[in-house]
């Protein structure tokens, strides 16, 4: 995992992800996440408003979206 080089959706390094493994980056992304707001999953666009935030659902999404945002918060934390 590499901020700077972000995995694409069709990329064979992560077609062999088990729906477990999946899972266990998904509750590291919300465990991480936490910190900067960042709820998984949250609600439809406009359905909830947080704090007088309107909340976002993300989908479904490509692993590499879970992959490639905690790549982001780890290097954020890294650097700050």
């Amino acid at each position: 995992m590499n901020a700077l080089y972000p995995i694409r959706p069709g990329d064979p390094a992560i077609r062999h992800l088990t729906s477990r493994q999946l899972g266990g980056l998904i509750v590291e992304l919300r465990t991480e996440g936490r910190e900067f707001g960042l709820l998984w999953p949250s609600a439809q666009s406009g359905e909830v408003i947080l704090d007088g935030q309107i909340l976002v659902s993300l989908g479904n999404v490509p692993a590499s979206t879970v992959i490639n945002l905690l790549a982001l918060l780890r290097e954020f934390k890294r650097h700050r």
